[in-house]
């Protein structure tokens, strides 16, 4: 983390090896959590007031063990619906690996080298292996990015390069529903094409990862548009949703184009709250997406309360997409409650979804149509958003004066005393 972020980080901060060590002051509480992802992963305590309730919710495979390298190598040579990477790349010569952005916690530093040694086992030279960003419409990478995304191995050794979703792309064929598929002309140009992905639920295509990696990925912006606005019908289409995987509209029609693509091989991460990988599952985009959704469904998913006064939802690890971690406080939180909001990252919530954007500069909120105010915290009488990094342009996505913006924990105390009693029930998703 550069001096300029450290500069901002405050008191209130703890490295992980103080928390158990941490003195609270005399009548309080603390629940200790994880920000800045990417930027240290620094800890910090939360304090409440002794009468208050505290209830702290986990994923169900909260504290898993990080896999060891020999792990992830085994689960590598056991693909699902193909032969091994080693195998598909025996007389190629020229492979592409596609990896998400930091909007996605993805670990793939321990991976990556295991799928280059594949490949040069099978005779590719190194300068014949790109790394390509699969973002969709978000904006580019800056090298310090691919870097904390890569690592610094591959980007040493290897040439990396940004995805363009209006430029340099090649037709591969149209979908079923209608989709013209383009895909990056590097991607469809290569021998081999690899995607890798990491596996996170996911309020349209019931998880991440998968042919997610195609479509939006590396895919045109006509392309991501058709399936956002026509397909998802912006949202509303029923077949959509949180898990839900199979016979999910905008699902298929991405499995239509990854087929239309003509990936080889494809690697789907399942990680803790540390950011690290846990289980791993390749071969066939989506057989072993699939494979890897049914055991997510194990690991990710949460216990929601209902009815609570206060719940507090860290956006951690995926703080550029914050606003999704609101999904806890409209599930558990009673009408007139308070929801916080914790978007600790020196980025804040930095443009770079470029549909996004045009709404913005057409005037249009997030949460101005109707269907999508649906998906903010309704019952809410006031949201909290902590943040030492925002803007008020950041918060104004959620259209509603019912938002305030509060650069410490002592801020956000403040405003939740002032309309909560002594006895209150407060929720904790770190």
């Amino acid at each position: 983390m550069g001096a300029g972020a450290a500069s901002l980080v405050g008191a209130s901060m703890l490295s992980r090896s103080s928390w158990a060590r941490g003195a609270n002051p005399s009548g309080s509480k603390h629940v200790d959590i994880t920000t800045h992802e990417h930027y240290g992963d620094i800890g910090e305590r939360l304090l409440f007031p002794e009468g208050w309730e505290l209830d702290v919710f986990n994923m169900k495979g909260h504290g898993q063990q990080e896999m060891t390298g020999e792990q992830i190598r085994a689960k590598l040579d056991q693909p699902f619906g193909t032969l091994s990477l080693r195998e598909l790349a025996e007389g190629k010569r020229t492979a592409v690996i596609t990896f998400d952005d930091l909007t996605r916690p993805t670990p793939v530093k321990n991976v990556l080298p295991l799928l280059v040694d594949d490949l040069r086992l099978a005779g590719l030279k190194d300068e014949n292996i790109l790394f390509l960003t699969s973002y969709g419409s978000h904006r580019p990478m800056t090298h310090m990015e691919a870097r904390a995304k890569l690592g610094d191995y591959i980007v040493n050794n290897f040439e990396w390069v940004n995805h363009n979703p209006w430029e340099n792309l090649t037709e591969v064929g149209v979908t079923s529903r209608g989709n013209i598929i383009k895909v990056n002309y590097l991607f469809s140009g290569a021998d081999l094409r690899i995607t890798v992905s990491g596996i996170k639920g996911h309020g349209n295509a019931g998880y991440g990862g998968g042919a997610k990696a195609v479509l939006p990925g590396v895919a045109s912006m006509k392309a991501i548009e058709y399936f956002h606005k026509t397909i998802a019908w912006n949202g509303t289409n029923p077949t959509i949703g949180l898990a839900k995987v199979f016979n999910n509209d905008i699902r298929l029609d991405m499995e239509e184009a990854a087929r239309l693509a003509d990936v080889n091989f494809s690697v789907q991460i399942i990680y803790n709250e540390h950011r690290k990988a846990i289980d791993i599952f390749a071969g066939d985009i989506v057989d072993a997406h699939h494979m890897a959704c049914r055991k997510a469904n194990g690991i990710l998913r949460t216990p929601s309360t209902q009815d609570a006064d206060v719940v507090v939802a860290n956006a951690y690890p995926q703080n550029r997409q914050a606003l999704a971690s609101l999904a806890w406080a409209r599930a558990g939180l009673r009408d007139g409650g308070s929801a916080v909001l914790i978007a600790q990252h020196p980025d804040a919530l930095s443009t770079m979804h470029y549909l996004n954007e045009r709404r913005f500069y057409m005037g249009q909120r997030k949460w101005d149509n109707p269907e999508s105010a649906k998906r903010t915290v309704q019952q809410a009488a006031q949201i909290i958003v902590f943040s030492q990094y925002m803007q008020k342009r950041d918060i104004d996505q959620l259209s509603s004066k019912r938002v305030h913006l509060a650069r410490s924990w002592d801020e956000v105390l403040k405003q939740l005393k002032k309309e909560h009693r002594s006895d209150s029930r407060v929720a904790v998703y770190p």
